[in-house]
């Protein structure tokens, strides 16, 4: 549990670095003279290069273990951070994104490994899971707020450079504190003659996941992105406290949803389709509906959001079947990081023609098109409950 805890609070204290950059990053950006296209480059950028470091991690971690990636991602970030505060153009803090989204890929991938491994019950590494859902948004509810005020205090290099010796202090204490060895490897080795002993079970189940599943997490990380370009570039250099505040309303209202258990009884597709019209709806209210306080309509997106990504797994499930979850997962996470890298440079492309939130308003309308019948399937079958106790 002492390691858990000690994960938990690198994880919260690398999310709170991430989300506190939200509202500054584009103001910064103009200072340094980019245009709105420059923009959205850079803040996909992060996401592109978060694909191959994902993809790396998952190989070097199962073999060398957790304790150096994890040093490594958050004293690397730090480092990036100090070097971001001196940058003078706006090429500068396109090529410090990207090697920080390279940097921060190996982070969570070697912590929830190292969570996983600390007990071999399904159950408690649930919890450790959970656990770790719960620091991401938490993060997210007091960073942004945290990080416009920040630089209301000490202006960007100020900023950056606070956020930065932060990560580094953070890799040290992590040096000395999380333990080289996995140990909950060792509670997992007895079973593994036992699955050697019974090579006659199935690996994979059912038909591989069709493709077309796939835009709907690409679809939901390309209105993310849409939203983390367009409101700070519309709240402009001098709304940033604004901005931190209403990315924080965001996350607060995940939070909210996220806590609300009972939700998980409800069938996947009902929760997704019901979760994506609400996020729809508010994307078109901030294009169409000005007179509505933009507070509200994020505090209300937040809330589909936390409905939406656990029913969203709930579906991946279901239609992965045993056997498939390591890939299912893997495809769906490309997935997202080619959503976020897109949205934004669309945007920033477009924003000339067409308002970027109705942008997004039409890629959620269009993933609801992409899900499967109510009525039909294994995902009609499918309740979360039901399902765990008949396992």
């Amino acid at each position: 549990m002492k390691t858990a805890l000690w994960l938990y609070l690198f994880l919260f204290l690398a999310f709170f670095d991430l989300h506190a950059q939200y509202p500054i990053l584009t103001p910064f950006a103009i200072s340094l003279g980019a245009g709105p296209a420059f923009i959205g480059w850079m803040m996909g950028m992060y996401s592109l290069t978060h694909l191959p470091g994902n993809l790396l991690a998952g190989v070097l971690v199962d073999r060398n273990g957790s304790r150096r990636y994890i040093v490594f991602a958050l004293t690397a970030a730090g480092v990036i951070l100090l070097l971001q505060a001196h940058a003078q153009l706006p090429w500068h803090l396109l090529l410090l994104r990207a090697a920080s989204g390279f940097a921060l890929a190996f982070l969570s991938p070697a912590c929830m490994t190292l969570l996983a491994s600390l007990s071999s019950d399904p159950a408690t590494q649930g919890k450790y899971m959970s656990g770790h859902g719960i620091i991401h948004t938490l993060a997210s509810v007091v960073s942004p707020a945290a990080g416009a005020f920040i630089v209301a205090k000490a202006g960007y290099s100020g900023t950056f450079s606070t956020l930065g010796w932060l990560l580094i202090f953070t890799g040290v204490m992590a040096f000395f504190s999380v333990p080289k060895h996995s140990p909950g490897l060792a509670l997992q080795k007895p079973a593994l003659p036992l699955l050697q002993e019974q090579p006659e079970l199935p690996v994979t189940s059912g038909p591989p996941v069709s493709r077309r599943y796939y835009l709907l997490p690409f679809f939901v990380s390309c209105s993310q992105g849409v939203l983390f370009f367009e409101l700070p570039l519309s709240q402009g250099a001098n709304g940033i406290i604004s901005t931190g505040i209403l990315l924080s309303l965001l996350s607060l209202g995940a939070l909210l949803t996220l806590s609300l258990f009972f939700l998980n009884r409800l069938a996947p597709s009902i929760r997704i389709a019901a979760a994506l019209l609400g996020m729809a709806v508010c994307f078109f209210s901030l294009a169409a509906f000005r007179s509505i306080p933009a507070g509200i309509i994020l505090f209300i997106l937040g809330a589909a959001k936390g409905v939406l990504f656990p029913a969203m797994a709930s579906l991946f499930i279901s239609l992965g079947g045993a056997g498939r979850m390591g890939r299912t997962f893997s495809l769906q996470s490309i997935a997202m990081s080619l959503g976020a890298f897109a949205g934004p440079v669309a945007a920033g492309q477009l924003r000339e023609y067409v308002s970027p939130y109705f942008i997004a308003f039409v890629l959620l309308m269009t993933a609801i098109l992409l899900l499967p019948p109510g009525g039909s399937g294994k995902l009609a079958s499918y309740r979360p409950g039901l399902n765990s106790h008949a396992a």
